[in-house]
Order: C-alpha cells, then sequence, then structure tokens
C-alpha cells in the first residue's frame, strides 16, 4: 500500500504557492476555528494533486519539539541511498550525550521519553531501522539522539534545506537542557514541515525504496489525536507530531481514497493544555477534508 500512495504521490506537479483547486472560503478561512486569545498558529495546506497552496502564519518560527525527527528521518534516507549508511546497519545503545553549548554529558530521563523500551537495551546494537521506526511511531528521544549523534545536525539541517525548507534550524538532539536554557533550540515554520513531508509524499527526498520505507514509519504513527482525528476513520495518514510545554504541533500528509494526497502542518503554542491543542487541530483537520475532498 506504502509503494503504491508513494508512485500516486510521486507522479504529481511539484507544490507551490500559487491559485489553484482549494476553494476561495477555505482558503480565506484557513485556521478559523477558534482558537483561544493568547495563543498563536501556523498552517500551511498543499495539494499534492494541483501544487496549489493555502497558508496561514505559515512562516511563524517556533519552537520544533519532535517535528524535527522528519529532517532526522530524511538524512537517514538520503545517507542509505548514497550507501554512506544501511537500514540495518547496527547501532549502538547508550545514553550518554554531550552538550551543544560546552560538551559536557547528559542523560536522557525514560520517565520524560514517550518510549521506554530503547532504554532497556542500553549496551545492546539495534538496526537504524528499528531506531527511525521508535523515533517516528513512538517518538523516542532516545533514538533520536542516537540517529542525530551519527548522521549529525549541520548535515540534517543541510539536507532538509536543499529540499526547499529554507528556513529550518536543526542544532542539535533533544533535551540538552544547557541549549535549551540559552534559546539553542531546533525551529520550523509549518512552510518548512509541509515542504519536507511534499518531497516525502513524492518521491523527491530519497528514492523510490527509501521513501515507501519513510512513509511505511510515518503511517504508523501512534500519536493520532491531533489532524488524524479529523478525518474519516481508516484514511491513510503519514504524520508526525511534537509537543513540548506550551507546544503542540501535528503534521501530515493525507491520503484520500477518492483524489491524491494532501499536506496539512498545524503547529500551536499556548494552548491551555495539550488535549485542548489537539482538539483545535482536529477541528482544523474536519474543515480542511471537507474543503479539499468535498465531502463531510
Amino acid at each position: 500500500m506504502q509503494r503504491l500512495l508513494l508512485l500516486v504521490a510521486a507522479a504529481l506537479p511539484v507544490a507551490r504557492p500559487a491559485a489553484g483547486q482549494i476553494p476561495a472560503s477555505l482558503r480565506s478561512n484557513l485556521g478559523a476555528e477558534t482558537a483561544p486569545a493568547g495563543t498563536e498558529v501556523g498552517l500551511a495546506l498543499l495539494d499534492l494533486a494541483t501544487g496549489d497552496s493555502a497558508w496561514s502564519n505559515a512562516s511563524w518560527r517556533v519552537h520544533a519539539a519532535s517535528t524535527m525527527k522528519i529532517p532526522v528521518l530524511i538524512e537517514l534516507a538520503q545517507r542509505v541511498d548514497a550507501g554512506r549508511y544501511g537500514w540495518d546497519w547496527p547501532v549502538l545503545v547508550r545514553n550518554e550525550f554531550q552538550s551543544i553549548v560546552d560538551g559536557s554529558p547528559y542523560r536522557l530521563n525514560p520517565a520524560d521519553d514517550s518510549d521506554s523500551t530503547l532504554y532497556a537495551l542500553e549496551g545492546r546494537q539495534v538496526p537504524a531501522r528499528e531506531l527511525a521506526r521508535l523515533m517516528i511511531v513512538r517518538s523516542s528521544n532516545l533514538a533520536t539522539n542516537l540517529l542525530v549523534f551519527q548522521l549529525g545536525a549541520p548535515e540534517i539541517q543541510a539536507s532538509a534545506r536543499r529540499l526547499g525548507a529554507d528556513s529550518i534550524v536543526v542544532l542539535r538532539g533533544v533535551e540538552d537542557q544547557k541549549a535549551f536554557d540559552r534559546g539553542l533550540n531546533n525551529t520550523t515554520t509549518a512552510r518548512d514541515l509541509a515542504v519536507l513531508l511534499a518531497a516525502i509524499a513524492q518521491g523527491r527526498a530519497a528514492s523510490d525504496s527509501s521513501s515507501a520505507i519513510m512513509l511505511d514509519i510515518l503511517t504508523r504513527q501512534e500519536f493520532r489525536a491531533g489532524i488524524p482525528a479529523g478525518i474519516p476513520p481508516g484514511t491513510q495518514v503519514a504524520s508526525k507530531t511534537g509537543n513540548i510545554t506550551g507546544v503542540n504541533h501535528d503534521a501530515a500528509v493525507i491520503f484520500p481514497p477518492t483524489r491524491p494526497p494532501y499536506v496539512l502542518v498545524i503547529l500551536t503554542r499556548g494552548f491551555a493544555s495539550p488535549m485542548a491543542a489537539e482538539a483545535y487541530m482536529a477541528a482544523v483537520s474536519r474543515a480542511v477534508w471537507a474543503g479539499v475532498v468535498g465531502v463531510p
């Protein structure tokens, strides 16, 4: 199924800001679902059938949280394609990393990670493909840091920018408290993430085989209370969420059964709770589905 979705998307035009098939009513009201006072929202919508797009505060820069794991996945796929890495290459699991501030060591706390299974494998080797799966599907911070250590943050950022995400910033892995305290964070915009997901869906980010692997991993995402909650059950969605205190994001490629896919990215800050942000994202997603697909 994932290869079929990839081949369909690859035949479509590259998404670009332009007028087209997105209804004017949706374009003018993108993000109009009521957001509480004091919140900030950035949205991007790309119709991969036409290359049409709609934006609402899409250049707003915010902490990327775990959405930065999308460019990590892309860099891994590109390394595999270049023969410099392998999906099944073993990676030693360790829980010690160096702060980008001063090189001092720090460890991740399993209690603060959405996946704790990898910590039990410390000292053992795990295939890179499994780390990629845990990084996306379970949003494992430990898997992410292991891959960032292997691939390098500058290289990850450079690859994302070559694909057109020209303002995304990838400085480090996650939970580097010294870096966070100094404002040295991974940041993104809704446009950046939309461009990267479109590149994956259209097979421009990597080879057909690696693109199919990325889509397969992204469609197994377990956190589905945001964008996926606003579309009909059973619809294929390739997505990645991101959450830290006060920040809640979702970025997705949606594959309706009756038309080519579209990309929707919703970034939020300042909602009273993650549940409130997820409810807002689901409402926006529902409105976009009705506007783009044409059925409730």
